[in-house]
């Protein structure tokens, strides 16, 4: 039981550092992690009662 709390352990810290070092060098690779943006118009009616 051991070993694979061990094994499971190592591959949640290197998953993480692997998604730490995509974010930082994605962009490089030409990635965008920006949100898409775009205006919105809405109506809104205050007190409709």
């Amino acid at each position: 039981m051991g070993r694979i709390l061990k094994w499971l352990f190592t591959l949640t810290v290197l998953g993480f550092i692997a998604l730490v070092a995509y974010a930082y060098i994605g962009p490089w690779l030409g990635v965008d992690f920006s949100a898409p943006q775009q205006e919105i118009h809405l109506k809104v009616v205050l007190d409709a009662g």
